[in-house]
């Protein structure tokens, strides 16, 4: 055992002997002077990215305001579509706009919530629910033109909807549905275990516990993302392009089953329309200013919920 032992000793002084005479990594300093200017390389063209869409950005926002001055009033808001531009407004797009998201957002939240809590709650982890959750994954990039084809087979079409209210709104929930579905799994997966665990200590069931303490901490989250979704929807323009909302339709919606058109498809016509007709460039760009001040009053209520009801833990 002494021998033993000696010869051990004697292994590890020559194993130390030759990391010093040749270690088995060296630091190459042109290496390491390589890879700090590429990073400063590449911090420097990002910010010029940046710079560079923030400028292209606010000539388009000049542009769009400049056009807008003088067509923006109480009047462009409150008459209906006329094929006179003094006379033409946005009222009936407003109302039908409206009345689309009263579709979509009880539709994507019921839905979108329900899915997300039994993925994350119930579902055990297999390969079926794998499979499930990438596929929602992946739905959340697929383009917007594709939901409006799949919109105008299954409502327009199968279901006799035509280019009603209802084919619209729903049309539009399955293209925002996948990322409520994400976002809310995100936020029910970032609640903390240990409240789960207090729950069922106090003899909670899961029911109550996903109903008492997993959505109310999670509700912050899932509102923000769903907001964020709804901000998508309504500014989405080529489903309801395939789905064939006219262009010019002067009676106002009053129920889900009348034919109506949106602000971003009156966008859309008005700047179509502008080689025949300048002045629909100067009803388009109202009408941007107005679609841009509703974007900007629903991210900026996703924020605030973020802000006043996350919760740290």
């Amino acid at each position: 055992m002494l021998g033993v032992e000696n010869q051990r000793i004697k292994d590890n002084r020559i194993r130390l002997k030759k990391a010093k005479e040749k270690p088995e990594w060296t630091i190459s300093r042109e290496r390491i002077r390589r890879r700090i200017w590429v990073s400063a390389m590449a911090k420097h063209v990002f910010s010029l990215a940046v710079v560079f869409a923030f400028v292209v950005l606010l000539l388009l926002l000049f542009n769009v305001g400049k056009d807008s001055i003088g067509w923006l009033t109480p009047g462009f808001l409150t008459r209906n579509l006329s094929i006179f531009p003094e006379k033409a407004g946005i009222w009936g797009a407003i109302k039908g706009s409206v009345y689309l998201m009263l579709i979509v957002i009880p539709t994507t939240l019921v839905l979108g919530v329900s899915t997300a809590i039994y993925l994350e709650e119930y579902a055990s982890r297999g390969k079926v629910a794998n499979f499930i959750r990438v596929n929602i994954s992946n739905l959340a990039s697929v383009p917007s033109v594709i939901f409006g084809l799949l919109g105008l087979a299954i409502f327009s079409r199968f279901l006799g909807l035509g280019s009603s209210i209802l084919a619209g709104g729903l049309t539009m929930s399955l293209l925002v549905l996948p990322i409520v579905v994400v976002a809310s799994q995100e936020a029910v997966r970032a609640v903390p275990g240990f409240l789960r665990d207090a729950s069922y200590a106090m003899g909670a069931d899961k029911w109550t516990t996903i109903r008492k303490v997993v959505l109310p901490v999670a509700l912050p989250g899932i509102l923000t993302g769903s907001i964020l979704a709804m901000s998508r929807a309504i500014g989405e323009t080529a489903p309801l392009v395939v789905l064939g909302i006219p262009t010019l339709i002067r009676k106002i919606p009053t129920s889900i089953m009348d034919d109506f058109t949106a602000l971003p498809i009156q966008i859309y016509y008005w700047t179509l329309d502008t080689v025949l007709t300048p002045e629909y460039a100067n009803l388009a760009a109202a009408t941007i200013v107005v679609l841009l001040l509703v974007l900007f009053l629903m991210n900026a209520a996703a924020i605030i919920i973020r802000n006043k009801f996350q919760k740290k833990f």
